[in-house]
């Protein structure tokens, strides 16, 4: 998914000085932002107070939307670098076309992870006979130095790991949670997953003391470490816990998402992420020229441009404003 922000502001993140080491409650709220022809999502990372999750560095809340009579998802060829995309569906699907010949219609429950490495270009869109709703997440992971030049890569895993029990039902996306593994590639230590909980359900999921967590409420009202979240809120728990305690009382779904705190400080502007002024200039200029991220064949219309660059050299903000 792209940014597609014509004014995209500088993001410097990581380091991990502004990590809270202790288990906190600390609610976040979201940015509506206009995406492609008709679609709409509510914008919760980067967020005003908090600029990352462990090496989670974007999300994107969307729909359910009512896309019956509507064209759906149309995000046109764009290139990403330095990170990986990660596509979630609850409902409708999404047709995933990239410079490297893929072509995946992704489905609920199944992840679609594109590793962007040294240069990628893709669409979205929803496919010409779609479901009638449309609702899911988009997610960023930032790649660690040492990995941010590698290969671009597709992956598609429709068979993710599961965790039940007690009206919990998890499913491991990328990471490993209470034992269970998901096959995408990571690149640093984190996790995400989905969780749906049945009316009436009071339970603890055991999670790592390490790691720095967040939760965004998909549907329902979840409590989550007694706080009530409704749909589109994201919630960030702090470092600390070793288990997390988790009721509903009517049927309730969210993402955790958490890893070990990034390191590194990264610069993200647009669709892209770097360690420099100059890494950003260089690959918008690439872009321009179509050169390196390669060709999205297939989709009905002309790529995306990159918009203007700020007028004064991209600067350091920090973790948290």
């Amino acid at each position: 998914m792209s940014n597609l922000d014509l004014r995209p502001t500088a993001t410097v993140c990581g380091g991990r000085a502004d990590v809270t080491a202790r288990p906190v409650r600390e609610l976040l709220t979201s940015k509506q932002v206009p995406l492609g022809e008709s679609t709409v999502v509510r914008r919760l990372l980067p967020n005003l107070g908090r600029r990352m999750i462990g090496a989670w560095c974007f999300v994107d809340h969307y729909g359910p939307d009512d896309i019956a009579d509507e064209p759906g998802m149309q995000i046109p060829p764009h290139p990403h670098m330095g990170l990986q995309t990660v596509s979630w569906l609850h409902d409708g699907e999404v047709l995933h076309r990239d410079s490297l010949g893929s072509l995946q219609t992704l489905r609920p429950g199944e992840l679609g992870l594109m590793t962007s490495g040294r240069a990628i270009a893709h669409s979205e869109e929803s496919p010409r006979a779609h479901a009638p709703l449309l609702h899911g997440a988009q997610l960023w992971v930032a790649l660690p130095d040492g990995d941010r030049h590698t290969a671009p890569a597709w992956e598609h895993h429709a068979d993710l790991p599961q965790i039940t029990g007690g009206g919990l039902r998890a499913t491991v996306i990328l990471g490993d949670l209470d034992g269970a593994a998901s096959p995408g590639t990571t690149f640093t230590p984190l996790m995400g997953a989905d969780i749906t909980l049945s009316a009436g359900t009071d339970t603890r999921l055991p999670v790592h003391p390490d790691y720095e967590y967040a939760a965004l409420t998909m549907s329902g009202e979840a409590e989550v470490d007694g706080v009530r979240l409704t749909p589109g809120s994201l919630l960030y728990l702090g470092c600390g816990r070793s288990e997390l305690p988790l009721r509903a009382d009517v049927d309730s779904a969210f993402m955790l998402l958490g890893g070990e705190p990034f390191e590194e400080k990264i610069v993200m502007w647009w669709n892209f992420i770097g360690r420099s002024h100059d890494d950003i200039t260089q690959a918008r200029e690439d872009w321009a020229a179509g050169r390196r991220f390669g060709e999205v064949h297939g989709y009905d219309g002309p790529p995306l441009p990159a918009p203007e660059l700020p007028p004064v050299p991209l600067k350091p903000r920090g973790r948290m404003r």
